[in-house]
């Protein structure tokens, strides 16, 4: 039998944060930045009670949905799109924006999938240097030429829990050629207080040359159903939905998602849940000489460097009594350093507890 020829893409494919550990049934999960209070409340009761339609197919342009996020957002239904995870709307702006040899430029230290949808359509893919693990406006600028297309940002920043101000991003863009795309993903704005930080979605959503990422596997603790959503001009969104795959969001995905967006309560719980617990966490780990960023997002990207301990020892130490977090040497290649998601408390204390048996 002969297997007929494909095409051999040279990509690393993405690696997600391990959950299972052998021989172990119960692990504490702190490696993909989910949910640390899981699903709204409102969003899990509508599942329950809501008797679902499965047998048809879901509103393929996600109508309720999009008029649930324009009207929490204030933001112009016609410039909303919904994917299956805001990792669709990535690969779908690839898709419609790159030919084989353009270029796009990502931080060397960013989400991972910005890289590979790019290299699917045969984009060429520049790496811009950080400081201090923080993505540089400077860096990015050196790499611009005739042939770039987009440049992709998290804001914050996935893994290194870095992020640019109002100011610098706005500078950004203001120093970028107006034909080139700014892809600001938003995933983990919810959770940001910081007063020098404002969202994409604040500062660009009157752009045509900025497309804003959002996602509901974070705050709203949907990660298993697959949502998010993108929000740009009129004629990028127009151009999306007709290469966008039919009802690509399933229906009750799109029904939990309109949901969370109504529990301002649970919002406001995991904002505050997550402030205090990753204050706490930062402040139990530095006397173990372990540092990390400024409080941002829902995770902690941990440095090693002072410690007597290195990241890789501490990693292999926590997932054998069933703590796992994410190491950044897979994929992104950064050593002795790992990421820590804010879990529930019932996690959190098990973490400290599980650290201070091995580092004692």
């Amino acid at each position: 039998m002969v297997t007929p020829k494909f095409k051999k893409f040279k990509i690393e494919a993405y690696k997600p944060g391990k959950s299972k550990v052998k021989k172990l049934k119960k692990v504490v999960k702190l490696s993909a930045n989910e949910s640390a209070l899981g699903i709204s409340p409102m969003a899990k009761k509508l599942i329950v009670n809501k008797k679902m339609i499965l047998d048809k197919y879901p509103d393929g342009k996600s109508n309720e949905l999009r008029t649930a996020i324009s009207k929490k957002y204030k933001c112009d239904l016609n410039k909303i799109i919904c994917g299956a995870g805001s990792d669709e709307v990535i690969q779908m702006l690839c898709q419609l924006y790159l030919n084989p040899k353009d270029e796009v430029i990502v931080p060397e230290y960013s989400f991972l999938m910005y890289r590979i949808y790019a290299k699917i359509v045969g984009a060429k893919v520049l790496f811009s240097k950080e400081t201090n693990y923080k993505v540089s406006i400077k860096e990015i600028l050196k790499k611009v030429t005739k042939k770039t297309k987009i440049v992709f940002i998290a804001n914050p920043n996935n893994p290194t829990a870095t992020y640019l101000t109002k100011k610098e991003i706005l500078k950004l863009r203001s120093s970028l050629r107006q034909n080139i795309l700014l892809v600001v993903d938003d995933a983990y704005s919810e959770y940001m207080k910081n007063t020098d930080y404002s969202s994409g979605l604040d500062l660009f959503r009157n752009r045509d040359n900025v497309f804003i990422l959002r996602t509901f596997s974070k705050m709203f603790g949907l990660a298993s159903l697959r949502v998010g959503w993108g929000y740009g001009s009129k004629k990028i969104v127009n151009a999306l939905n007709v290469i966008k795959p039919p009802f690509n969001v399933n229906g009750i995905a799109q029904l939990a998602a309109a949901e969370s967006l109504k529990d301002q309560k649970f919002i406001s719980r995991s904002v505050q849940h997550n402030l205090f617990y990753a204050k706490k966490i930062k402040g139990f780990l530095e006397t173990y000489n372990i540092f990390s960023n400024k409080i941002s997002a829902n995770f902690l990207f941990l440095n090693f460097d002072k410690c007597k301990f290195t990241a890789k020892y501490l990693y292999e130490k926590l997932k054998l009594r069933g703590v796992i977090l994410r190491s950044t040497e897979d994929g992104y290649g950064i050593k002795n350093k790992l990421r820590l998601t804010i879990g529930s408390k019932e996690e959190n204390i098990k973490f400290m507890n599980t650290i201070k048996r091995i580092l004692n």
